[in-house]
């Protein structure tokens, strides 16, 4: 009995486990996709949440304007004509670079030379201003050049600051018919003079008479050279006392032809030597025509002081 429990056979049951084998393991690397992507996703948008604005406005221009075609040239976003935000040279802009055309070129050239005129015109009437200033002052305190003042006449023209120095009929600038001059008219000339000895702008220098006939005029010595040869003298007493010859646009004889009073052509305020410091505006404007006007600075008869024999011109 014990012997045939020894030798009962042990068996055994293996069971078979199926079904599932048509689904695979695909579904398990792109669930893996998945998360991925998102865990990316998330992590981009926390990294934006957490950028400053200045950084961000960075990336927004790299894109606009890559490294590459920054450094080596080549199209890019920013040369789209297109309304897509972004792009073109300011590339803070939302929409596309659109070329200018010339009319708008032009245009704005045009409106900065009229700023730039506008700017220098404001520039040249604070220099006039105080340049006016400096004078009244040097005349007011001063008793022996207080003594003519009524022969001085300051005045601000479209041309620049215009300083008249008239004649009178009891106390005349120059001798009779010459160009010397008296020893008043020289202390006036030195006082204004000294005052434009540190001017940045050009001087203009012109000798005026009356329409008195002067006395020799057929032998060829007339109100014009009388008028030039007092212009180029007051050059001189300018000059000399401290104002730079290198500042002069212009020295000329003009006659009669501009006179003060034009009611009483032979009145003495028609006799009268005009300085005038000129505006930007007004120097280039004489420079440009200054071809077209001939010297006075050295005539035949700068040197005589005195007229011919026979001159009667006061």
């Amino acid at each position: 009995m014990a012997t045939e429990k020894k030798l009962q056979p042990i068996i055994i049951k293996r069971v078979k486990k199926g079904g599932h084998a048509v689904h695979g393991g695909a579904w398990k690397i792109a669930y893996a996709d998945f998360m991925t992507a998102m865990m990316a996703f998330f992590l981009l948008m926390w990294l934006l949440g957490s950028t400053a604005q200045g950084e961000l406005q960075g990336i927004a221009d790299y894109f606009n304007s890559p490294m590459k075609v920054a450094m080596s040239g080549g199209s890019g976003a920013g040369n789209s004509s297109s309304v897509i935000p972004g792009g073109g040279n300011d590339l803070s802009k939302v929409h596309g670079q659109v070329k200018r055309s010339d009319s708008d070129e032009n245009t704005q050239r045009k409106t900065s030379a009229e700023q730039a005129r506008a700017e220098q015109a404001r520039q040249d009437a604070e220099r006039i201003k105080a340049l006016r200033a400096k004078i009244d002052a040097i005349i007011t305190q001063s008793p022996r050049l207080n003594e003519y003042k009524s022969q001085i006449r300051i005045d601000v023209t479209p041309d620049g600051l215009q300083i008249q120095i008239v004649d009178d009929q009891n106390r005349p600038m120059f001798d009779s018919g010459s160009a010397l001059v008296k020893p008043y008219m020289r202390d006036i000339l030195h006082a204004i003079g000294a005052s434009l000895s540190g001017v940045e702008s050009r001087i203009s220098l012109a000798g005026h008479t009356d329409a008195v006939p002067y006395g020799n005029s057929d032998r060829g010595y007339s109100n014009w050279e009388l008028s030039a040869d007092r212009a180029n003298a007051s050059r001189r007493e300018l000059v000399t006392s401290g104002m730079p010859d290198a500042k002069l646009a212009r020295v000329v004889g003009l006659a009669d032809s501009d006179l003060m009073e034009p009611d009483n052509p032979r009145a003495p305020a028609n006799r009268r030597i005009t300085i005038t410091v000129l505006t930007r505006e007004a120097e280039e404007r004489l420079l440009s025509k200054s071809a077209l006007i001939l010297p006075t600075a050295q005539l035949p008869n700068e040197k005589q002081e005195n007229p011919p024999a026979g001159g009667a011109k006061p």
